[in-house]
This record gives structure tokens, sequence and C-alpha cells, in this order.
């Protein structure tokens, strides 16, 4: 798995403009949020459902990238799983659609490109600490 930096210098590539940018940081959150929603109706083992599957995996990656981020992140994913499974099945499905949505318009109508993760599916997981690590700065 490669670093930090080169990971969020590869995302960064791929979110240039303030416009594309701006939709990420609204669409990856309620995507984030709606997707744990989701998935917490999905049960693996009680009192395990796919959600905390997903969390567990992902804060695992985390720390394997960037310790200190993987601790801002976890309450922070907990509270998004607490409030996803809080709220009705279609606000989750509706929100999630909205996000996904968000994403794709940021990158035909502002970037130009296509979304990193078509090329790297470890930035689906890269998407949401690039985004904390904008408004709390760790990584530099």
């Amino acid at each position: 798995m490669r670093d930090i930096r080169t990971l969020f210098a590869d995302y960064a590539s791929y979110h240039q403009t303030a416009g594309n940018k701006a939709f990420h940081r609204i669409g990856i959150p309620m995507i984030m949020l709606t997707l744990l929603g989701l998935l917490a109706r999905v049960p693996i083992v009680k009192p395990v459902d796919a959600a905390i599957l997903l969390l567990v995996v992902a804060e695992v990656v985390y720390l394997i990238l960037d310790w200190r981020l993987a601790l801002i992140m976890l309450p922070i994913a907990a509270g998004m799983y607490l409030l996803g499974r809080w709220m009705p099945l279609w606000w989750n499905a509706g929100f999630f659609i909205l996000g996904w949505i968000l994403q794709f318009l940021g990158h035909s109508i502002y970037e130009k490109k296509s979304p990193a993760f078509l090329t790297n599916a470890l930035h689906l997981l890269v998407g949401p600490l690039w985004i904390l690590n904008g408004l709390i700065p760790v990584v530099r």
C-alpha cells in the first residue's frame, strides 16, 4: 500500500477545480453517512452489521495510512454510523444517490476528468481522509 502523501497527491490530481472540491466536500460525507445507514440494516452476526464491518476494515486501512487521521476519523465515523442508522431508509437511499450525483457532476462539469476511484479503488477510502485532512490538516 502506498503512503498517505502519495495517495493524497494522486487523489488531489483528480480534484483541482474549486467547483469539484466543493461538490466533494458535500457529497463524500453525504455518501459516507448514508452508506453506513444503509449497511446498518444488513445484519452479519449479532450485534455486527455490514456498516460496522466496513468501519473496522476502513479504520484498519486508515491506521496503516496515518494513525493520526485514523484516530480523528473514528469518532466521526461512529457518529455518522449512529446518525445514518437512525435516519429513515428512504433518506439514506435518497441522499446516497444525491451524494453520488454531486460527485459525478463535479467531475463532469468542473473537473472534466473521471473520478479517481475508477483508476484506484483505494480512493474510495482515501476520499473521506482527504476531506478530513482538508478540514484538520494533519498530513502536509
